[in-house]
């Protein structure tokens, strides 16, 4: 073989090594990892700052294993064209099917696309269905949007007292968030009579 091709050659492969040692795998996020992103709403931001590089592994483990968070993260990204061809409709076939897993995330959401109308049609009171199995299974936001709904008129009376409990008895770190769930409450309370206050602020042990 010819000196010059063989150098040429070599430096191809030298060049070919280099770039693979500065390209940076993305590994794929963990369930515990997903979930936070989930809960803090940071997941498709993350599959954007991660370059798209994970499409094919998120579309496998949502099309293929059926995981529940990468159904969620799968449906959303559909829903909203991140990394891939915007299908609302396929997006929100998958978010229901995680929602039908029980992710309580993608329950929540349904709930309040409902609420605000978002790529359905605006229905409060499908929306206090789906925030209500969400809210008795401990997840807060759709505590804090049951609750609102129910202050606002929708939902049934008989509800009062479980959704008043499990966001009573939820632990709030954040100030701002805790603050507001007072606030719910004691809004709540108003609609209330004062013994069934008592009774759901006595915790279930």
């Amino acid at each position: 073989m010819n000196k010059s091709i063989i150098i040429l050659l070599f430096s191809l492969l030298l060049s070919t090594s280099a770039a693979a040692a500065n390209f940076e795998v993305i590994q794929l996020y963990s369930q515990d990892e997903l979930n936070k992103l989930i809960n803090i709403n940071q997941h498709l931001q993350r599959v954007k700052a991660d370059e798209c590089q994970l499409v094919e592994d998120i579309e496998a483990h949502a099309v293929k294993i059926k995981e529940p968070s990468y159904t969620y993260l799968w449906g959303d990204m559909l829903a909203w064209g991140v990394c891939v061809d915007r299908n609302a409709s396929l997006g929100m076939h998958y978010i229901r099917l995680a929602a039908k897993q029980g992710l309580l995330a993608a329950i929540e959401q349904l709930g309040r696309y409902y609420d605000k109308g978002i790529l359905v049609e605006e229905d409060k009171y499908r929306a206090v269905i789906y925030y209500r199995e969400a809210a008795l299974q401990g997840f807060l936001k759709a505590q804090l949007n049951y609750v609102r709904l129910l202050i606002n008129g929708y939902g049934s009376p008989i509800d009062y007292e479980d959704a008043y409990r499990v966001l009573f008895v939820n632990i709030i770190p954040d100030p701002k968030v805790h603050q507001q769930a007072k606030d719910l409450l004691a809004r709540l309370a108003e609609k209330m009579p004062e013994h069934v206050v008592k009774r759901a602020r006595k915790e279930v042990i």
